[in-house]
C-alpha cells in the first residue's frame, strides 16, 4: 500500500529535549507518543547545523556543499540559493498524482518557493501574521532575542495556526481519494521563543536545571567560541541570567507538541492514521545556554549537530522500535520515501534508506545505517564571519577540524558533554590521525569541494596543524 506522507519539521529542536530522551524535563507527550508508536532514531544528526543548508538537503538529500548551498542566502556574504530545477522528491510526489500542501517556515529560495519545488499549495508564515496583526493589532510578535510570553490565547499562537491549516488539509484529502502529502514547517522552537502564558506557566525559571555541559570554561578550545558569546553579550551571564531562556525554549517546545498533538488528533478523526507515514525531525539543535552560547554557528556539539527524528507507520514499522545507528536526517529521509512510494531515488545521493523491507508489510532499521561508522557535519561560516568547519563523529570519539584554529577532539564515551579538547594530547596521535584521514575520505566521496585543495588537505594527510 501506498502510505500517505506528513512530514513535520522544526527548527532547531535538540534531540535532548524531545521527553522520549529522558535528559531534561522538556514535556512532549505527543512526541512521546509518535515514538512510541513507531521508531525512534536515538542517533540521528543533521549535515550542517543551519538553517537554509540543512532545509536544501532535505529537499534533494545532497550534502549544500554540493550544490553551493554553504550558509543562509539572506545573513553574511550574499551566495544563490538552491534553484528550482534541481532534484526535489516533492516533485516525485506530485508526478505520482500526490496532492501536496506546504505550511509553514521555508527558507530554500528568497524568490522561488515551495510550489516550484513540488507542493500545489503554500501557506506561509506572512499569512499568518496578516491573520494576526488584523485580529490582535495591540500584540505584535515580540523581537526579543532572549524570548517574551506571547500574550495572545494559545488557540490564535503561530504554532496552532499552522497546525490548523494543516488538520484542514488532512480533513478536505480524506474526501478526495487521492494519496496526499502535507508538510507542516513550524518556526519554533528558533529564537526567540514566544510561548503563550499557558505554556510559559509549566515552567519556571527557578526550576530549570543547568544544562550538562553549561560549566564550560572553553580552555584549549578555538578563540571563536569565546568571541561567539561576546557577539551576543553573554559572556558573563551566569545560570540565574540563562533559566527564563531556557525555560522559554521548554515552554515553545511544550507548545509545539500541543500543536502537533492537534494534528496527529484530526489524522485519528478522519481514519487516516494507518494509512500515513509520519516524520518529525528538526534542521538542527540549539546552545540557548548550553557551554554558556547563544544560538548555533562555529560549533560542532551534539547540542547542534544532533537531532529529533522519528518515524510512525502503524502496522508497517513495529510500534516502540528503535535505532541507535548513526542515520542523518536530511540525507536520509529522500531516498527513504523514495523507496517505500516507488519512484527513482535521489540522482546524486549522500544518504540511504533508513529503513528496509522485503515484502513491504514489515520495515525494521536498514542494513545500510546499521553498518555506518560515522556522521559527518560541515559548517561554512556565517553570521560573525566565515570560519570553515569539517566534524566527524563515532560513537568513540568525535574530531572536528577547525581550518584557521585549534582543533577538537573529544572522548564520547567518558566525555559526552564535550567540555575537555584532547587535541594536543600526544597519547591519542594515532587516532586523531586515523579520523583525519577517515573524515578525508568521506568528504571525497561527497564531493566537498574544500578537499580538492592540497595545500588544505596537507592538514589532514601530514598532520601539518598547529596545536595550541
Amino acid at each position: 500500500m501506498t502510505p500517505n506522507i506528513l512530514l513535520i519539521v522544526s527548527d532547531q529542536h535538540r534531540l535532548d529535549c524531545v521527553g522520549a530522551s529522558g535528559a531534561y524535563p522538556v514535556s512532549t507527550p505527543h512526541l512521546d507518543a509518535l515514538a512510541a508508536g513507531g521508531m525512534w532514531f536515538g542517533h540521528a544528526f543533521t549535515p550542517i547545523p543551519l538553517c537554509t543548508p540543512a532545509r536544501q538537503s532535505l529537499l534533494t538529500g545532497r550534502r549544500p556543499e554540493t550544490h553551493g548551498g554553504l550558509w543562509n542566502y539572506d545573513l553574511g556574504s550574499r551566495i544563490p540559493a538552491l534553484r528550482p530545477d534541481e532534484y526535489s522528491w516533492a516533485r516525485e510526489l506530485q508526478r505520482a498524482d500526490y496532492a501536496t500542501q506546504y505550511v509553514g517556515k521555508w527558507h530554500v529560495n528568497p524568490d522561488h518557493g515551495p510550489t516550484e519545488f513540488g507542493y500545489d499549495r503554500w501557506i506561509q508564515l506572512e499569512q499568518y501574521e496578516a491573520w494576526r496583526l488584523e485580529r490582535y493589532p495591540e500584540h505584535p510578535m515580540s523581537t526579543d532575542w532572549f524570548g517574551a510570553v506571547d500574550p495572545v490565547p494559545t488557540e490564535d499562537s503561530r504554532t496552532h495556526w499552522l497546525a490548523r491549516q494543516t488538520s484542514e488539509f488532512i480533513q478536505e484529502m480524506t474526501t478526495s481519494g487521492r494519496p496526499w502529502h502535507a508538510r507542516l514547517d513550524f518556526l519554533e522552537p528558533h529564537l526567540p521563543c514566544l510561548p503563550t502564558a499557558e505554556f510559559a506557566a509549566l515552567f519556571p525559571e527557578d526550576g530549570i536545571p543547568e544544562w550538562l555541559d553549561f560549566s564550560d570554561a572553553l580552555e584549549g578550545k578555538p578563540y571563536i567560541q569565546r568571541q561567539q558569546r561576546v557577539n551576543w553579550g553573554v559572556e558573563n551571564y551566569t545560570w540565574s541570567d540563562w533559566a527564563p531562556v531556557v525555560a522559554r525554549y521548554y515552554a515553545v517546545i511544550c507548545q509545539m507538541d500541543a500543536a502537533i498533538g492537534t494534528v496527529l488528533k484530526t489524522l485519528d478523526e478522519v481514519g487516516g492514521a494507518e494509512d500515513t507515514l509520519v516524520v518529525y525531525t528538526s534542521d538542527h539543535g540549539d546552545m540557548c545556554g548550553a557551554h554558556g552560547m547563544m544560538d548555533k554557528h562555529y560549533i560542532m556539539y551534539d547540542d547542534v549537530v544532533r537531532v529529533p527524528l522519528i518515524l510512525r507507520w502503524p502496522g508497517r514499522i513495529p510500534a516502540g522500535s528503535r535505532s541507535e545507528s548513526f542515520a542523518y536526517n536530511t540525507l536520509d529521509l529522500p531516498p527513504t520515501i523514495a523507496s517505500i512510494i516507488g519512484f527513482p531515488p535521489p540522482p546524486i545521493s549522500h544518504g540511504v534508506e533508513l529503513l528496509t523491507s522485503r515484502d513491504k508489510l514489515q520495515f525494521e532499521e536498514s542494513p545500510d545505517i546499521a553498518r555506518r561508522r560515522h556522521v559527518v557535519s560541515t559548517y561554512n561560516g556565517q553570521q560573525f564571519g566565515l570560519f570553515s568547519q569539517r566534524m566527524i563523529r563515532t560513537n568513540a570519539w568525535k574530531y572536528v577540524w577547525n581550518l584557521t584554529d585549534t582543533d577538537e577532539l573529544y572522548d564520547m564515551r567518558n566525555d559526552p558533554n564535550e567540555i575537555t579538547n584532547r587535541i594536543a594530547d600526544v597519547s591519542l596521535h594515532d587516532i586523531v590521525q586515523e579520523l583525519r584521514l577517515e573524515l578525508l575520505q568521506q568528504l571525497q566521496r561527497d564531493g566537498d569541494s574544500l578537499v580538492a585543495n592540497d595545500w588544505i588537505v596537507d592538514q589532514l594527510t601530514s598532520g601539518r596543524k598547529l596545536v595550541r
